[in-house]
């Protein structure tokens, strides 16, 4: 069976990438690089001892999709490609409008025209927007408070139309909480462009020494240490979700949401204590003002994906600490890093 993987040189498709050929599919990967490195691909080589189609091309072109799809048999699509950092979301939110709706719509046009209807998309928890409940169920009223979050909505809208359209199609909708970690061998793991967004990155930066100090974001929050507290869920057990629906769109019919995550909320403080004994280096943090729109608890109930996948997250908080620690001592730089893996 051969899967077009959008985005497969990103954080998640490139770990989902290896899971795919380890577990005996073969992949025709996609990616414009324009939050990626091309070195990934050949580390994807390397840890699964597989080869595989690559194509520069981005979602923008449909002439580039027709010619990719004209040139491989394709069963099914993992679709990763998209614009993802909320904050510049703000900033510029035509670029993710019509990067993540344009390129969507192109992809899945494209797929009719093939008659290909298996689809796997990546969400976000973000369609979510503020909830007064945790933990939050794939049944809540969905809304969201950022571009970057109505462009994973609206997706999800546009792809429960297609399917009323047409019965053929077979869609999983699956929404992640916040991936972290690094792939066990140090060699794939999150090279955010510049500042990092994300708070787990941040803290191997600061523990590393090319950041001086860690923001907490608010101290008086409804929790039990008054951090924000969040489902920091494993990369490689977010990854064999993937595998999962994928494995669930190609023999059946039908669109459903997951969530993807541990089911387990974490606080900004667990997170810098359990890095700091995986590391054996003392992050330093500053309490700072709450981000407006932060809310205080955001945590997955995931038992519908461990009821109709058989997926179920494995690894705690302490192995997602060790293995992004690794990835940050072993690639400093990230992908321009030359130090190689003993």
């Amino acid at each position: 069976m051969s899967i077009l993987v959008t985005g497969g040189t990103g954080y998640i498709g490139s770990h989902t990438c290896v899971q795919l050929l380890s577990a005996g599919f073969d992949i025709v990967l996609l990616d414009n690089f324009s939050n990626s490195k091309p070195e990934v691909i050949d580390r994807i080589k390397e840890i699964a001892g597989r080869d595989f189609t690559f194509y520069q091309a981005d979602l923008l072109n449909k002439k580039e999709i027709v010619s990719i799809f004209e040139k491989n048999k394709i069963d099914a699509v993992i679709h990763f490609a998209g614009l993802k950092a909320v904050g510049e979301s703000v900033s510029i939110p035509i670029n993710y409008y019509h990067n993540n709706i344009t390129g969507t719509l192109n992809l899945c046009s494209v797929m009719e025209q093939f008659g290909v209807y298996n689809l796997v998309f990546s969400s976000s928890a973000t369609v979510y927007g503020t909830q007064d409940q945790v933990p939050l169920h794939e049944d809540l009223p969905l809304s969201a408070t950022n571009p970057y979050g109505r462009t994973k909505l609206m997706i999800e809208n546009i792809l429960n139309d297609l399917y009323v359209s047409n019965t053929n199609w077979s869609i999983a909708l699956l929404r992640y909480f916040n991936p972290v970690g690094a792939h066990s061998s140090g060699r794939l793991g999150e090279d955010p462009n510049g500042i990092p967004n994300n708070l787990v990155p941040y803290i191997t930066q600061v523990a590393i020494g090319k950041l001086p100090e860690l923001k907490v974001y608010g101290n008086n929050y409804p929790t039990k240490d008054g951090t924000g507290v969040r489902d920091y869920i494993h990369v490689e057990d977010l990854s064999e979700g993937h595998i999962k629906a994928l494995e669930k769109v190609t023999i059946t019919s039908g669109i459903n949401a997951y969530n993807l995550g541990t089911g387990i909320g974490y606080s900004v403080l667990d997170m810098i204590n359990t890095f700091s004994k995986a590391s054996g280096r003392e992050i330093p943090y500053k309490i700072t003002n709450r981000r407006p729109g932060d809310i205080g608890e955001s945590f997955a109930d995931p038992s519908k994906a461990e009821k109709e996948l058989n997926w179920k997250a494995k690894k705690d908080l302490y192995e997602m600490c060790i293995d992004s620690w690794r990835w940050q001592v072993n690639n400093p730089n990230g992908y321009e890093s030359k130090v190689t893996v003993v």
